[in-house]
């Protein structure tokens, strides 16, 4: 979680990338972004995320923006 109070937003893509046996890596390579950003998105350390990062990592993972995103502490 985040050092700001008001920002809630976590990311759980470690979750999905094991579930579909996917490296960090290899998502990164088919994204078209770094393997650094990618780790920054992971590791919960990014300001904010692309709306095209955003669907292209859901076109890779088969999944929702929901899946990746959740707002905790409600």
């Amino acid at each position: 979680m985040s050092d700001d109070p008001a920002h809630r937003v976590t990311i759980h893509l470690d979750e999905l990338l094991h579930e579909r046996g996917m490296t960090l890596t290899e998502l990164a390579d088919r994204i078209g972004i770094t393997l650094a950003n990618a780790s920054i998105l992971k590791n919960g350390r990014a300001r904010a995320i692309r709306f095209s990062t955003l669907t292209a990592i859901c076109d890779v993972l088969d999944c929702q923006p929901g899946d990746i995103l959740r707002v905790e502490g409600r």
